[in-house]
């Protein structure tokens, strides 16, 4: 029950049949703070049309009579649900093992602590998921959507625009992305590591990329190659390995380099996950890491802490940029007709034992 809230005008009045105390209403909150209602709806509602005097005016008036919106009749007004969806194409085995999705959960959750809004987490694994989130999606039961793990030829996006919902990805699908999105400097990120090898005097580097339907995998491996190209080495592309993202993928991946490349003396993998499993690899074929073997992953995750011995790993703000997608999403649910906003954070090379 709602604690006692004090009417504006006089003492809490009790509703028939000790029902307790009867709630204060829209209009005693417009009273309150001197203006009118359509202004506290408003307010209430996240609209920008409102200046930050009156806003502060209704919000201590709403907090004074411990005014709670009614939901449901809000919803019929507004179309709201408040209520987003963060939705991960990809199996549960990837979504519990990688750090990475953990990272981006915690900054959605950290950003969305502050307001009014509802978290729905959506695994979207096959055809039939991705329909029934289509239909879900058309019948506008949430007021927005974050996407993260983009493959290009996902139709969800489309989708998504199609039906008008506003949305963040986390990443892009290629150079001309149309939907809002936040992406790390991936291709910045890769040169940075491979820049390292460089001057570490590795001479033949190899790359364990992701899949190459993804943005964030051909944007780390075109990095990789721009920095050989700034130092005058010639591309080789026995030396370049593709992969999931996965630790089975980075092991599988790092046997197929040393079959083709016995003399390779550094790796620069996509993720930390993938040179975990690269790790294991090496030291099954009893590569010392780093004395044979430099290493470098992307991420800066746990896994980079945890490896023996410690993974040199780019870092990428991932909470900071579940916490952005959450800050944009929320500025084109207020305010639909505003243009969508793209943004890159920069990565960090960490330097560890494994370089």
């Amino acid at each position: 029950m709602s604690p006692t809230a004090q009417h504006p005008t006089g003492p809490p009045t009790v509703a028939a049949e000790g029902r307790g105390v009867r709630r204060p209403t829209l209009e005693e909150v417009a009273v309150l703070a001197g203006v009118g209602r359509g202004t506290v709806s408003r307010v209430i509602n996240g609209s920008p049309r409102v200046s930050e005097q009156t806003r502060a005016a209704v919000e201590q008036a709403v907090a004074e009579l411990g005014y709670v919106p009614n939901r449901a009749a809000r919803t019929l007004v507004t179309s709201r649900t408040d209520s987003i969806a963060l939705v991960v194409p990809e199996a549960e085995t990837r979504l519990f093992s990688e750090p990475y999705f953990a990272d981006i959960i915690s900054g959605v959750c950290a950003e969305l602590a502050e307001t009014e809004l509802q978290l729905l987490l959506v695994l979207v694994r096959n055809e039939r998921e991705r329909e029934r989130l289509s239909t879900y999606l058309r019948a506008q039961r949430v007021d927005g959507v974050l996407l993260v793990a983009v493959h290009r030829e996902d139709p969800l996006p489309t989708a998504l625009e199609e039906l008008r919902i506003p949305a963040v990805l986390a990443g892009r699908r290629g150079d001309h992305e149309t939907l809002g999105y936040v992406a790390a400097d991936n291709a910045g990120g890769a040169r940075a590591a491979v820049r390292h090898l460089l001057a570490r005097g590795r001479q033949r580097i190899a790359t364990i990329t992701g899949p190459l339907d993804m943005e964030v995998a051909e944007a780390r491996l075109a990095g990789y190659r721009d920095a050989l190209t700034e130092a005058g080495w010639a591309h080789r592309e026995e030396l370049v390995a593709l992969a999931d993202f996965t630790e089975e993928g980075g092991r599988a991946a790092m046997r197929e380099l040393l079959a083709r490349v016995p003399d390779l003396d550094a790796v620069f993998c996509a993720s930390d996950v993938l040179a975990a499993g690269a790790l294991r690899a090496l030291r099954a074929a009893g590569r010392r890491v780093p004395e044979d073997v430099a290493l470098v992953g992307f991420d800066d995750s746990i896994v980079a802490r945890h490896t023996e011995p410690a993974l040199t790993s780019v870092r990428q703000p991932i909470a900071e940029l579940g916490r952005t997608m959450v800050r944009l999403l929320l500025d084109e649910i207020a305010d639909p007709g505003r243009p969508r906003r793209q943004l890159v954070l920069g990565t960090e090379l960490v330097v560890r034992d494994s370089t």
